[in-house]
């Protein structure tokens, strides 16, 4: 008789651990592990030389689109060139010219997903043009320019002309005003624009000379030499900050108080739609419950039917 007593009694016991542990496990399997995401890797370029010209020889029926750059870089990948002479050839009846001679010409661009950097330096330089090959279109001692964007940050746009600078043989004083116009009888017109910066919310650009050219040297059967020259440009743009990580959703809270709810009674953790944080594991719980207590019921039933028996 007692050892059929402690049978189902044990059996109760292990229906009711059951249900417990089911409502116990609830907030575990519905918890969704939180998501990263990360941001892409900013850009950067830097020049020291880029020109855009066009000759004309003398019978000014034929015309020589020359463009050159030194020492252009792009990053993501890290780039640098410290390259100091740039040549165009066939021009001057053949020879080639010399754009370009300097002792510092460096060009230097990094990026990567926390910041860009492009940066140029260019020191005791001579600028030459078609048809000039004795005076320097410009010399000048020192320019630099530097544009730095960083997630997150404001960008930054930097260009200078610490030194002096000559231009078709004449010092010229530049300033932040405007353009500066040289004219030199028989040679031509040089203008020159000094220090051009621009930011944007993630992109910056600098530019420590910009020169718009028109030379007339009669020389070399060079007629006629028009174009634009930049000396030491650099640009940048921010790299994508990183999205926001999803919260993880939290472990429900156990309830201080349980109290009986009736009709007349709204609950007070209730939405509108009327569920609650609770419900899901409530009603998992109350279902592994009223398992536990359907087994339990018949295990009694099975066990006064025995004793009835016997």
């Amino acid at each position: 008789m007692n050892s059929t007593t402690s049978r189902p009694s044990a059996r109760r016991r292990t229906l009711a651990a059951a249900a417990v542990a089911a409502i116990a496990a609830g907030p575990a399997l519905l918890t969704a592990p939180a998501a990263h995401a990360t941001g892409g890797e900013g850009r950067a370029s830097a020049v020291v030389l880029r020109a855009d010209l066009d000759v004309a020889l003398l019978n000014k029926a034929v015309h020589v689109p020359l463009t050159a750059t030194l020492n252009e870089v792009q990053a993501p990948a890290s780039a640098r060139r410290t390259a100091l002479t740039v040549t165009l050839d066939g021009v001057e009846q053949g020879r080639p010219v010399s754009v370009l001679r300097a002792d510092v010409a460096t060009a230097q661009a990094t990026a990567d997903g926390r910041r860009a950097e492009g940066r140029t330096e260019l020191a005791r330089a001579k600028v030459h043009v078609p048809g000039l090959p004795l005076l320097s279109l410009i010399e000048l001692e020192k320019v630099t320019a530097r544009a730095l964007c960083e997630a997150g940050g404001r960008p930054v746009a930097e260009a200078n002309v610490p030194g002096r600078v000559t231009v078709l043989g004449k010092r010229v004083t530049l300033t932040t005003g405007g353009p500066t116009k040289v004219e030199v009888p028989g040679a031509g017109e040089v203008t020159l624009a000094l220090s051009g910066t621009r930011t944007t919310s993630r992109t910056a650009a600098a530019t420590a000379l910009a020169l718009t050219v028109s030379v007339n040297p009669l020389k070399a059967n060079v007629a006629d030499v028009t174009g634009t020259i930049t000396l030491a440009e650099a640009t940048c743009e921010s790299p994508k900050a990183p999205a926001a990580a999803a919260p993880t959703a939290p472990a429900a809270a156990k309830p201080a108080d349980v109290r009986p709810q009736t009709a007349g009674e709204p609950p007070a953790n209730l939405a509108e739609t009327g569920g609650s944080s609770l419900t899901p594991y409530l009603a998992g719980g109350s279902l592994a419950l009223l398992a536990g207590g359907a087994g339990a019921l018949a295990l009694t039933r099975r066990a006064r039917a025995a004793r009835a028996r016997g």
